[in-house]
């Protein structure tokens, strides 16, 4: 009885690794890894750059500063002496 039980496991082996072989082996394998890595090194790239923006976007709204230049902040300030309130 032990000697069929192990001629079924040898035969369930070796029919496993005929199928193995057959579906693509070891390259199919390492083809489908690099693929899955590339995937996720782009997924992970992706947001990083997604939150790098979204807290520059936090970063300003905080401080209150803008950082495209706006033509309010170009004008010279007044000086005190011109108004008529000082004189």
């Amino acid at each position: 009885m032990e000697l069929v039980n192990f001629v079924i496991a040898l035969a369930a082996l070796i029919i496993a690794i005929l199928a193995f072989k057959r579906t693509g082996g070891m390259q199919d394998l390492r083809k489908q890894m690099e693929d899955l890595s590339e995937k996720s090194e782009h997924t992970t790239k992706t947001a990083r750059d997604m939150t790098a923006d979204a807290l520059g976007r936090l970063e300003s709204f905080i401080r209150g500063q803008d950082k495209s230049p706006s033509p309010e902040k170009d004008e010279p300030p007044s000086s005190p002496s011109s108004t008529p309130e000082n004189k």
